[in-house]
This record gives structure tokens, sequence and C-alpha cells, in this order.
């Protein structure tokens, strides 16, 4: 209640900023410009609803991140936004209202008895008699005592409605300065496009680092593989030259063969031409451990979706090989009323967590950008059942496949 006086000071000392601006910059608006005094004096006493009760955070704040940097983007979309001008009342309310009303509480629930309690320093100082809380006349110190005895008393019950006023003053800020649900709906949307432009960022240098080992590193590796073969011919067999040459000719052969399931790992061909089905079937194909399939003859869907779709189950094979201890996996994977739907199951020894590290969180919140779920289950001792959500629907053009 005490520091509503300094928010005051500060909210006034921004209206009058306010105000000489408009004076000294011809043809700007006062209103606009007194309507940013409130945006600081909001964002303060936002942060002091934390005095009432710490356990709760502060509220957020409900304006929106301009599209464009700049100060006349920024002002442009603060001068458009409800929530500066809910500000600005609410600075107007305190500098009127609000702020007399704070002081008035005090005054009647702190500073009459402390001026009771201090009746007996009060009459030592002044050595003759006083009027306590210009209240009553008190000439003696058994008087003065008494009446210090009934401020300590009043100050306890007095301390409730104080604390009552001060719940119902943040209730009020809390209306008037936090985000309405429109705002907060617009936030998340904001969030979720956000999310999704990283999501199709990442994917697009994912590609791109994919084309450039494709036609640059692994073109260079394939030609040196074959000169160091030609060159093998030339040579003396036996030779330690030959030997050597034999060496460095199979060393380029592994590097070149390790260069290809990283280009296939990073974005498998077989899912651009084929599709979610073939794709899933390759990787069944490549897993150490034996895999059956049930892919209900998976249509052409959104490449984004195809993509997720696909690296949750390769990332899904990669832990069941190294940590199950299974001895079979299964997958299966369908497209009904507009869902994909992919579970991969294994007899293994249970226990995954997926906040354990075992990759599964950042393939959750790259699902959740498509507004999908990845649930895992796995009780000790197994099953477990890796499940996989995705609203979308099938491609019905070659266009379709890079829609989101």
């Amino acid at each position: 209640m005490l520091l509503g006086g300094v928010v005051f000071v500060g909210g006034l000392v921004a209206v009058v900023v306010g105000v000489a601006l408009a004076l000294v910059l011809v043809g700007v608006p006062l209103l606009a410009l007194l309507a940013f005094a409130g945006i600081p004096v909001a964002a303060i006493e936002r942060r002091r609803l934390r005095l009432i009760d710490p356990a709760t955070p502060a509220a957020p704040t409900p304006h929106r991140t301009p599209e464009a940097p700049g100060i006349p983007a920024w002002f442009k979309l603060r001068v458009k936004e409800q929530a500066t001008w809910r500000e600005l009342a609410y600075t107007v309310l305190l500098a009127l209202v609000l702020w007399p009303l704070d002081l008035l509480v005090l005054a009647c629930t702190i500073g009459a008895p402390a001026l009771l309690i201090g009746a007996p320093a009060q009459l030592a100082l002044d050595g003759g008699e006083i009027r306590a809380a210009k209240l009553w006349l008190v000439s003696d110190y058994p008087l003065a005592f008494a009446t210090a005895l009934l401020g300590l008393a009043l100050l306890a019950p007095l301390l409730y409605p104080l604390g009552a006023y001060a719940t119902a003053r943040a209730a009020l800020a809390r209306l008037l300065l936090a985000p309405r649900e429109v705002e907060l709906a617009g936030q998340l949307a904001e969030v979720t496009r956000s999310r999704a432009r990283l999501v199709d960022a990442f994917e697009a240098e994912r590609r791109r680092i994919e084309r450039d080992l494709h036609d640059g590193a692994q073109q260079r590796l394939v030609a040196l593989t074959m000169t160091l073969g030609l060159a093998r011919l030339d040579v003396t067999p036996g030779s330690p030259l030959a030997a050597q040459l034999a060496t460095a000719h199979d060393e380029a052969g592994n590097v070149l063969t390790e260069l290809r399931e990283l280009i296939r790992g990073i974005h498998p061909q077989v899912l651009v031409d084929y599709g979610l089905a073939a794709a899933i079937e390759d990787a069944a194909e490549r897993s150490p451990i034996p895999v059956d399939t049930d892919l209900d003859t998976l249509p052409r869907l959104p490449e984004s979706v195809e993509s997720a779709g696909y690296f949750v189950t390769r990332e899904a094979l990669t832990n069941i090989a190294r940590h199950s201890e299974a001895p079979r996996a299964h997958i299966s994977a369908s497209h009904q009323q507009d869902t994909l739907r992919i579970d991969v199951r294994d007899e293994g020894k249970g226990g995954a967590d997926p906040g354990r590290g075992t990759g599964l969180t950042g393939l959750a919140d790259r699902i959740a950008v498509l507004d999908g779920t990845l649930t895992v289950i796995s009780p000790p001792g197994g099953p477990t059942v890796l499940s996989v959500e995705i609203p979308c629907r099938a491609a019905q053009n070659p266009q379709d496949l890079s829609a989101d």
C-alpha cells in the first residue's frame, strides 16, 4: 500500500513527460502520448501483485510483440491494442481515486493505532498535555500508557480489513492489467506460429545439408574411391604401395558407406519419392532387430507430417535396439478420420522414460507443433508402446505434400 504512492509519482512523471512531448512534437495527438503513460505504470503494478501472494507469479503482459522492428511499428501496435487503453484507465483511476483511498485506509488502520501507541513518547516530548490521534486529551502518563495499550489492542484487528483491502486492490489491478482470454489466445497462436516457423526452418536446413552432402561430399568420395581403385591396377601386386592403396581404397569405401547412411538419416529420398509407408519399411529393414510392419496402405500426407512420423519411428527403433533388449518390434500405422496414428511396440524390459534424455522429448515438442501427441507406455517388465497421433488430411495432389 505504501509503494502505491511511489507508483503514482512515477505515473505522474510519465504523464508530464507525455504532455511535454506533445507540446514539442507538433502534430502528435496528446491522447496517444498519454496512453503510453499507463504502460510503465501497468508493468510495475503487474509485478507488485506478487506482494499479495509470493507463490503466484507476476501477471503476464497483455501486449503483443510487433511483427516489424522499430519504434513506428511498436507505436502503431500499442495504439490499436485494448490493453494500452485499459492501462491508461487504470493509471487515471490510480491517480484520482486509488492512491488517495490507499492513504486513507492506511491512516485508519495503521496510522491511528500508531499515534495512540506513541502517546507516551509524545507526552514526554511536549511536557504538557497532548491530543492523542486528535481524539482526546492526555495529560498524565497513566492515561498515556492506557492510550498506548488501546492502540496495540486496535492494531491487530485492524490488520485484517487492511489485508482484505489490499487483496481487493490486487484483484482490481489483475482484472484491468492482466491479459484477457482473447489476448492470451492471440499470444498462444503467435507462439504456435513461431514454433511452426522454427520447425520449417529446421527442416529446410536439414534438406540443404542433405543436398550439400549428396551433391558435394558424396560425389567427391565416389571420385576418390574410383581414383584409388584405378591406382591399385597400376601398381605391382604384393608391393608395399599396393597394400597401402588397398587399405586407403577400403577406408574410402567405408567412409562413403557411412556418409550414405548419414544422408539417408537426415532426410531419406524414399520418404520424398514414395511416402511414409515406404520410408518406415526401409527403416524396419535396416533395423538391427527384426521388425514386423502393418502400415494399412498409408496415403501420401503433408511433408511435415510424413517427416515427423518417420523420425519418430526411426528414433523409437533406435531406442529399442539400444535399451529395450527386445527380440522383435512391431510397427503399425494408419490414417483414419483425418488422423495419422503410429504405434511402435516391443516386448523388451520396459521402464522407458521420455524425461531421461532418450530423445523423445524433442520429438514430442516437434509433434506438438503439428497439434499432435506422443504417448509412451512402458511399465517395468514391458511391453513398451510408443503412440503418435497427428491430425492431418491426405494429400490430394502433389502440391499438398508441402502444406502444413
